[in-house]
Parts: C-alpha cells; sequence; structure tokens
C-alpha cells in the first residue's frame, strides 16, 4: 500500500509535537512495509531514510514556520481593524495546489492529511486524483484557541470543509472526537479514535551523567536540596500555565526548595513572566526558552515532576517523553493522554489547591517520586506507535474498499 501522507513540518524543522507524531507514525507504518510519500509546505531537506519526503513548495522551513503552526490560532480580521494572517493562507492555498498535482500524477493508494493546515491539500488531493481522504485530528481550533469563542473562524471554516470531505476521520483521543462531534456535528461513526504513542527507540540516546547535563547550574540546585518541577511546551493559553503558577505559589509555602522550570515559548511568556512576580515566586520560577536536542532532552532527566495543566489537550504526547526520561508526571484530565495513562497523578487543571497539593508531596517524599516513576516506566512499555499499526491499516483498507464499491 503505498500513502500519500501530508503534514506541515517534521523534526528538526518542527515547532510541536506534531511533527514528532507524524515522523514516528511513519516510521512504524513504513516498518510494517507500507510505502509512504510525506509532502511538506518547504524545501528544507530532512535526513529520513525510512519514507520519501517531498518538497512540494520552495519555501524555507523558518519562513513557514513563522507564517503560523498548526499549534496556535493565528489572528484574523475583526471589525475593529485587526489584521488577517493573509501570508499563512495564501502559503496554504501554494501548498495545496502543489500537492493536489503531485499526488495526481503518481500510483497513491489512500490520502491521510494531518491537521487543518494540510486539510485544503487534502481535498483538493482527492478531488483530482479521486483517491479516498483521510483527516488526522491532533487537534481542533476550539482547543487551540483555549475555547474562547471556538476560536478563528477562518480556521473553522477550513477545518469543517475537511471534515466534511474526508472519507474518515481520525481522533487522536476520546477528547478530540467530541470535540469534533460537538464543534462540527459530524457524526460518530465517521470519526474513529487511535491515541497518539512512543517511539522507545526515542529515548536511545540517554545515558549521559550528570556532569554532563546542559543544564549544570540546576544540577547544583538539586545537589543543595531543591526539587526540579517542570513544564515542557508552548507558552499559550491552552496549557493551563496560570493554574500552575499559582499551584506552585502554594506548593513553596510547605516546600521552599521547589523551582519551576518552563521550557518552552509562545504568546503568553512576558504574561507568565509578569504573573510569576504578582504571586511573589519570581525567584521560584525559571523561563529556560524553546529547546531542541540534547537540552530538550536533559530539560526531562533534571525533573522530579513533569506537569502539563492544560485546560483542553487533545492528546500531549509530553507525558510519555517525560515518563521515558524516568520522570513522574502530573496531567490535567482534561487531556487525551489521561484515557491511556494509568500511573499518572491527574488533577482537574482549574484544581489549584489539588495540584499544590501533589507538587508538594512528590517534592517532599522521595519514595513516592520514586514509585510514580517506575510504574510509569513499566506501564510505557505497553504503549509503542507499532501496535498502532494494525488500526491504521485496517482503516486504510476499509476506506479503499468502499471507494472500490463506489
Amino acid at each position: 500500500m503505498k500513502v500519500a501522507m501530508l503534514g506541515w513540518e517534521l523534526p528538526p524543522h518542527n515547532s510541536g509535537g506534531l511533527g514528532v507524531a507524524c515522523y514516528q507514525l511513519c516510521r512504524a507504518l513504513s516498518d510494517s512495509g507500507m510505502e509512504i510519500d510525506f509532502f511538506l509546505p518547504y524545501s528544507d531537506e530532512h535526513d529520513i531514510d525510512f519514507m520519501n519526503v517531498r518538497h512540494a513548495v520552495p519555501a524555507g522551513a523558518e519562513w513557514v514556520r513563522r507564517l503560523g503552526s498548526a499549534y496556535e490560532s493565528f489572528k484574523y480580521g475583526l471589525s475593529g481593524g485587526a489584521v488577517v494572517e493573509v501570508g499563512l493562507l495564501e502559503h496554504q492555498d501554494e501548498f495545496a495546489a502543489a500537492a493536489a498535482e503531485l499526488v495526481t500524477n503518481e500510483p497513491f493508494d489512500v490520502i491521510h492529511a494531518h491537521d487543518w493546515l494540510t486539510f485544503l491539500a487534502g481535498v483538493r488531493a482527492k478531488e483530482k486524483s479521486g483517491l479516498p481522504l483521510v483527516v488526522h485530528v491532533h487537534s481542533v481550533e476550539a482547543d487551540r484557541s483555549g475555547q474562547h469563542h471556538g476560536g478563528n473562524p477562518l480556521v473553522r471554516e477550513i477545518e469543517e470543509a475537511g471534515l466534511l470531505a474526508a472519507d474518515s476521520i481520525i481522533a487522536v483521543s476520546e477528547h478530540t472526537k467530541k470535540a469534533i462531534i460537538r464543534e462540527y456535528n459530524i457524526p460518530a461513526h465517521k470519526v474513529t479514535v487511535i491515541h497518539n504513542s512512543i517511539d522507545h527507540s526515542f529515548f536511545a540516546s540517554g545515558g549521559q551523567q550528570a556532569s554532563e547535563f546542559e543544564y549544570q547550574y540546576i544540577e547544583a540546585l538539586k545537589a543543595a536540596g531543591w526539587r526540579i518541577v517542570i513544564n515542557l511546551g508552548r507558552l499559550t493559553i491552552q496549557k493551563g500555565l496560570d493554574y500552575l503558577l499559582r499551584a506552585t505559589a502554594q506548593a513553596v509555602k510547605t516546600s521552599p526548595k521547589t523551582l519551576l522550570v518552563f521550557v518552552g515559548d509562545g504568546e503568553q511568556r512576558d504574561e507568565l513572566i509578569m504573573k510569576a512576580a504578582e504571586y511573589d515566586i519570581a525567584d521560584k520560577v525559571l523561563f529556560a526558552g524553546f529547546q531542541r536536542g540534547r537540552r530538550w532532552r536533559d530539560a526531562y532527566k533534571m525533573a522530579d515532576l513533569f506537569v502539563m495543566p492544560s485546560v483542553s489537550e487533545p492528546f500531549g504526547i509530553a507525558p510519555l517523553e517525560a515518563i521515558g526520561y524516568d520522570t513522574p508526571v502530573l496531567i490535567s484530565k482534561q487531556s487525551g493522554v489521561a484515557e491511556v495513562l494509568k500511573n499518572a497523578l491527574k488533577v482537574d487543571f482549574w484544581d489549584v489547591d489539588k495540584m499544590a497539593e501533589y507538587i508538594s508531596a512528590v517534592s517532599s517524599n522521595d519514595a513516592l517520586r520514586d514509585e510514580l516513576r517506575d510504574s510509569a516506566k513499566r506501564e510505557l512499555l505497553s504503549h509503542s506507535w507499532h501496535k498502532q499499526v494494525p488500526h491504521f491499516t485496517n482503516l486504510y483498507q476499509r476506506i479503499i474498499a468502499a471507494g472500490a464499491r463506489a
């Protein structure tokens, strides 16, 4: 089977978890014998040997990343005069035209489009080639906007068009399936939940001694008895980070040697810095910025607890990554990963008191921290992208057969 995969990013030119999920999924599909061409809206090279990476549009990856990402609800026009990000929409249209032409001229069996930025390309490719279309929803606009009035109407229009045109829809969680049905009135039978997972070879580069860590200043704090709590991801309203700051402000009253580290960047950064000062914990909060490679990996490895307090999280791969690097996790119940992860502390995103209680407990109780870490690590072994492959294969075969009968 040959799949035309449409995506907006792949590592190392990714701005978040979508590119990682696409990479790991495609690797597992390729290992099963599937042939994959992955079409991208930029021309930067990738060192990938398990699939054919196709550059549909001659643009730079960094330029495309600056246009916008699949994780953010970009600005749109209002009566008050806000500016529409036309550059992103124009590039999306250019990618759609190019990808549709390329897909039509080659012998593919199915089209698989990831998230709203590629839905237009998927619809055009389906119309031009007659191939069945799968759209893979990693998030919906209402989630990306933090449920703020349903989000950007331009994005919602594109998202809805892709969902309606698709022969089948994949949602990364039951949480996301419910959002698709709620926001767009899509029939439940059209949406299949296939949870995200993890590639265990992802953790093979570990093993550095503490003295080799990139964050040696934090290692010095740990040696002095400090506990490190991290959040790794975008600094945006969807992630519920103000709740984490408020919980930290409570936790340090009983566990004063607690340091909260934000690893990531986003439009909420300056606001969070001001909030940390307002809550009188500016000296207990560190903003490390967006990191890749070794500094990204070591952020997980240095932590005593990873916290993901998202207001609405379609899935959330970061907790699985944290567990893979031997860090216990505290996650919001409003996340897709909470559906599949049993050995994790879970809290409603708005329950600041309970969040603070858990942070303080892990910070002050080594035995609790070690038990959480070890039980989660054992559980992680039962999760892998390779175990999800049959679900994708069956879905592809089903819609291909339906198309042949039509």
